[in-house]
C-alpha cells in the first residue's frame, strides 16, 4: 500500500553518482536525481530499488524502478528489464542507501515529546488516567483511550476506536472503529540487523503500521512496523491475544488469527484466512485467499487459495489426517 509517511523526514533527491559512490561503484557520465529507495511494488520510475532473490523476478519485471541493486548471480536475469547495480551484499547496500535518504531513521527509541493530552485539542475523545500524547497526534471523534497508554508523535487514530490500557502506539495509522486491547505494542521497529562478530548492525525501519477499519487487535500483541514497505492489517480482521506480526507482513481482510500465532517478516496473507493457535508462518511466503491453517502448524511454503492445511511442515489436511491415524 502506497501511503504518505508522516514519520520519517527524507532528504531531498540524491544524485545517482552519490549513491554509487556510497556503494563503492564507479560514477556514471550522465548523472540523474533519485527520489527515494523503495521496494519493487511501490517504487516509482525515479526511485532506486533492490532484488536479492529470484522469487521476486516477476515483481521486478512489473516494477517502475529503473535502477536495481542486485548481486552478480542475478545480473543476467534482470539486465534486460532495468539498470542493475551489482554489489556483494544486497541488504547491506540497501541499509547504506536507506540511511543516506533517511539519516535519522535509527534514532527512534523513545519519543520524549509526549505529554498529558490537551483536552481542548481532543474535545470528543475520552482519556483514561496517565495517558501521554506526542506532537501532531490526530485522534478521531468518540475514540476512547485507556489508562497508562502512550501514543507517540504523528500517529493517526480514526473515529470510534477503543484503545485499551497500557498500550504503546508509534509510527502507525489506524482506521475507524478499530479496537486495540490491553498491553499491545504497535509500530516498534522490526527485528532487522546484520550479524557481526564485533557489533551487530541494526537495519533502519522507515515503514509504518496500517490498521484498517473495523479490525481488532487482542491483548499483548506486538506488531512491528515495516522496513521499506508497510505492515498492514486489513479491514475486519480479528487477531487474538499474544500474536507477533513481524515487519512488512500484510494480512488481508476478514481474517481470524487465534492466540500465539507468529508471522515472520514479509509474509503476505490473503483475505478470509483462518489460522489456529500457535501456528507459525515463515517469512516471504504468500498465503492465498480462503485458506484454513490448523493450530500448531508450521507453514514453510506458499499456500494456494481455498486450501486447508495442518502439521509441520503444513500439508493438505486430508493427507495430514491420513498420515497420523
Amino acid at each position: 500500500m502506497k501511503i504518505k509517511n508522516p514519520f520519517f523526514k527524507k532528504k531531498q533527491n540524491i544524485n545517482l553518482s552519490i549513491i554509487l559512490n556510497k556503494l563503492g561503484k564507479k560514477r556514471i557520465s550522465k548523472d540523474i536525481k533519485i527520489n527515494n529507495i523503495s521496494n519493487l511494488h511501490t517504487a516509482s520510475s525515479k526511485d532506486i530499488s533492490f532484488m536479492n532473490s529470484l522469487k521476486y523476478l516477476d515483481s521486478l519485471k512489473k516494477s517502475k524502478a529503473k535502477y536495481i541493486i542486485c548481486n552478480e548471480a542475478h545480473f543476467n536475469k534482470i539486465k534486460n528489464f532495468c539498470y542493475p547495480i551489482v554489489v556483494k551484499d544486497v541488504l547491506k547496500s540497501v541499509y547504506k542507501i536507506t540511511e543516506l535518504f533517511f539519516p535519522g531513521s535509527l534514532d527512534d527509541a523513545i519519543d520524549f515529546s509526549v505529554l498529558k493530552p490537551n483536552i481542548k485539542n481532543f474535545k470528543k475523545v475520552k482519556f483514561g488516567h496517565n495517558v501521554l500524547i506526542g506532537e501532531k497526534v490526530k485522534i478521531g471523534n468518540n475514540t476512547l483511550i485507556g489508562h497508562n497508554t502512550i501514543i507517540e508523535s504523528n500517529t493517526i487514530i480514526g473515529s470510534n476506536c477503543v484503545i485499551g490500557n497500557n498500550v504503546l502506539i508509534k509510527y502507525s495509522i489506524i482506521g475507524n472503529n478499530v479496537r486495540i486491547l490491553d498491553g499491545s505494542i504497535i509500530g516498534k521497529k522490526g527485528f532487522g540487523f546484520f550479524p557481526n562478530i564485533k557489533k551487530n548492525i541494526r537495519y533502519p525501519h522507515i515503514g509504518i503500521v496500517i490498521i484498517e477499519e473495523n479490525a481488532e487487535i487482542g491483548c499483548n500483541n506486538t506488531i512491528d512496523r515495516g522496513s521499506l514497505s508497510n505492515t498492514v492489517i486489513g479491514k475486519n480482521t480479528f487477531i487474538d491475544n499474544q500474536v507477533h506480526i513481524a515487519h512488512n507482513v500484510c494480512i488481508g481482510n476478514n481474517c481470524i488469527i487465534t492466540g500465539q500465532v507468529g508471522f515472520a517478516g514479509s509474509a503476505k496473507i490473503g483475505n478470509k484466512v483462518y489460522i489456529g493457535g500457535q501456528a507459525g508462518i515463515s517469512g516471504h511466503l504468500k498465503i492465498g485467499n480462503n485458506v484454513q491453517i490448523g493450530g500448531g502448524s508450521g507453514v514453510i511454503k506458499n499456500i494456494p487459495d481455498n486450501s486447508k492445511v495442518m502439521g509441520y511442515p503444513a500439508k493438505d489436511i486430508r493427507k495430514f489426517l491420513k498420515d497420523n491415524k
